[in-house]
């Protein structure tokens, strides 16, 4: 079900491009030139309910902490590897529990939060510690 899920994203962006192309044809002024580029650079990734569940896994650790940690299991932009892996993992993939900061990936002063490297660090070694034992949901 998941790689039709997949699929059906796929042949979603196919026909967007097919549209949007169409759609440069019909020209306003007749001697305007449009062009199109369309590309797909990285998937989506999707939330699924075992994603979920390993994130509130998560949102527990931390909240054991006594530290707030906000899950969004919607897109907001941007893209992240973890997408690629989503396409071949048997099990759920998360992403945004690393190190809090501003400017990723970008020219705006990238920075991280000193103060969240050690509460990460232990959420990272719990959730190993947690997957590994079986305390964890994977489904």
């Amino acid at each position: 079900a998941q790689a039709d899920a997949r699929a059906l994203k796929v042949a979603d962006f196919d026909a967007l491009e097919r549209t949007l192309q169409e759609r440069i044809q019909k020209k306003l002024l007749p001697d305007a030139k449009v062009s199109l580029k369309f590309e797909v650079r990285r998937p989506p990734l999707e939330a699924t309910p075992a994603s979920r569940a390993l994130a509130n896994h998560g949102v527990a650790i931390y909240q054991e902490l006594g530290l707030p940690m906000k899950v969004i299991d919607r897109a907001s932009g941007g893209g992240t590897d973890a997408a690629f892996a989503a396409l071949k993992a048997r099990g759920p993939v998360i992403e945004g529990m690393g190190l809090s900061g501003f400017g990723a990936h970008s020219n705006d002063a990238e920075y991280i939060q000193i103060p969240s490297i050690v509460p990460r660090l232990y959420l990272a070694a719990r959730m190993i510690m947690d997957v590994s034992q079986d305390k964890a949901p994977m489904k």
